[in-house]
């Protein structure tokens, strides 16, 4: 729901970034990494709440039971995905009102988990600055596309790279965001001590101090692998916090992210039987 200020509480898990209105065949439906991570990290317990902005008329009844700061926008941050054989075409159609750390209430400047979550550049990277004790997880997809006139999207460079990184504690990251690009990743590597790289069907790759070790899923039937990264990432940070054991955040966000696209879309977010079950696994690392 969304929240008014005076009446905020404390959170364990904050987000900051746009969630979506997204084309697909059935109509809009919401999304964005805020949307899937948000209820990820609420599925493992956490109190989790949402700073972003998207028009009156975006139905987020689906995110109850998390606290939403919704800044006024004439219209939401809209995508259109368009899949061929030799890949995706990403579309922008609309994009919602930018977010700074003035739109982060003081209450949850404390948060023990701050995802920064940007989709489309939306999110100022000076935000990071504003949180000096905290656990930041970055999801950098959003600053790592730009679009042309037509609003279709294509991977760009990022010039504050290092200067997100250095102030964050680990992020999290498709080889899709970088273009496919492997000579970008060394470069981010010697910017941050943790390093997550998803690969799809193939799982993720982890850089931590020096050392590289690949996570490889369980074989899955897939359905949609829509928002696999987002709960992979949020999944990650939340038993990072916990344990301070990159390693064994690796497994655990695998797991559940393995899981997801056996289902369409949101409802991919774990259930309390997969979170279970994902404590309880153990994934061979490589």
């Amino acid at each position: 729901m969304t929240f008014n200020l005076q009446h905020l509480e404390p959170i364990d898990y904050l987000i900051i970034g746009h969630v979506t209105q997204d084309v697909t065949p059935e109509g809009l439906r919401l999304g964005g990494t805020a949307a899937f991570s948000a209820l990820t990290a609420h599925a493992l317990g956490l109190r989790v709440g949402i700073v972003t902005a998207c028009s009156p008329e975006t139905d987020l009844s689906i995110l109850d039971g998390i606290s939403i700061i919704r800044h006024a926008s004439d219209q939401s941050t809209t995508f259109e995905n368009l899949y061929f054989p030799e890949g995706r075409i990403q579309y922008l159609h609309h994009l919602a009102t930018p977010l700074d750390a003035s739109m982060v209430p003081e209450v949850w400047r404390d948060t023990p988990i701050v995802h920064l979550a940007p989709i489309a550049q939306e999110v100022d990277p000076k935000i990071v600055r504003s949180f000096p004790n905290n656990l930041i997880g970055v999801t950098p997809q959003g600053w790592l596309r730009e679009w042309d006139k037509n609003g279709r999207v294509h991977p760009s460079g990022w010039p504050e790279a290092s200067f997100v990184l250095e102030q964050s504690s680990v992020a999290v990251l498709s080889i899709e965001d970088l273009g496919g690009d492997e000579s970008r990743v060394e470069e981010l590597v010697t910017s941050i001590r943790i390093l997550v790289l998803t690969e799809g069907a193939a799982g993720a790759r982890l850089y931590w101090n020096g050392d590289l070790r690949y996570f490889r899923p369980p074989p899955m039937v897939e359905v949609d692998p829509i928002g696999a990264g987002d709960i992979f990432a949020a999944a990650f940070f939340t038993r990072l916090q916990i344990t301070k054991d990159p390693w064994e955040a690796a497994r655990f966000a695998t797991q559940l992210a393995a899981k997801s696209v056996t289902r369409r879309r949101l409802n991919g977010v774990p259930t309390p039987e997969e979170v279970q079950t994902a404590l309880l696994e153990v994934i061979p690392k490589v």
